[in-house]
């Protein structure tokens, strides 16, 4: 179903420093994966032409490039992103906690991309958000997006705890080598509500 051909070009991501290898990375307005994850068997694989890779992280400016893909051909794309100006949050913001498997899933905040589940998980961490209501998005190459609404009121906290469900259905463009994996079961617990911007930090 992935197998490599001759008529696929693989295009590989190389960045700096964390910053970059922990961005999220879109292909052609598709959510492929975080960069330093995109090698071994999730290389990506194109169909030959021109795309657009754009490479996102909360509190940088979006990295955005052209690359043509060759038939059997091999690119790398050089990633650096820069700080953007961000707004300080408010008084009283909420808490998200977030356990969901694979850690490596990515999570959007109303519609925007804030960094990867491993990043608020655990000890000591967690996603800082202004209070009201928030779509929560959750979502993996491979897997059932996972989505819930979150209504916080100030200094709450907010558990989402879920295991994406594997779909098994093949990306049509662009293709990911990926690993199988399965299992169901999804469930959430909420302990508070969110907030209005779609500002979130990891706290540390």
């Amino acid at each position: 179903m992935y197998a490599e051909n001759d008529v696929m070009g693989e295009v590989q991501f190389e960045g700096r420093s964390h910053v970059e290898k922990t961005s999220g990375v879109w292909v052609d307005g598709e959510y492929v994966g975080y960069l330093k994850e995109l090698k071994g068997s999730k290389k990506v694989l194109l169909l030959p032409g021109e795309h657009v890779i754009t490479v996102r992280q909360d509190g940088y400016r979006d990295f955005t490039e052209r690359v043509v893909v060759q038939p059997g051909g091999n690119q790398v794309v050089h990633v650096a992103m820069e700080k953007a100006s961000t707004g300080p949050l408010p008084d009283g913001a909420a808490t998200v906690k977030i356990s969901v498997k694979p850690a490596r899933a990515a999570v959007f905040v109303d519609g925007l991309f804030v960094g990867h589940v491993g990043e608020f998980e655990g000890l000591g961490r967690g996603m800082l958000v202004a209070p009201g209501t928030h779509r929560i998005k959750v979502a993996l190459p491979g897997y059932q997006a996972f989505e819930t609404d979150i209504n916080p009121i100030a200094n709450q906290k907010v558990v989402i705890k879920t295991d994406l469900i594997w779909n098994g259905a093949p990306l049509a463009e662009p293709l990911i080598k990926s690993e199988t994996s399965g299992g169901p079961s999804a469930s959430v617990a909420p302990e508070a509500r969110l907030p209005q911007e779609a500002q979130a930090h990891p706290v540390r």
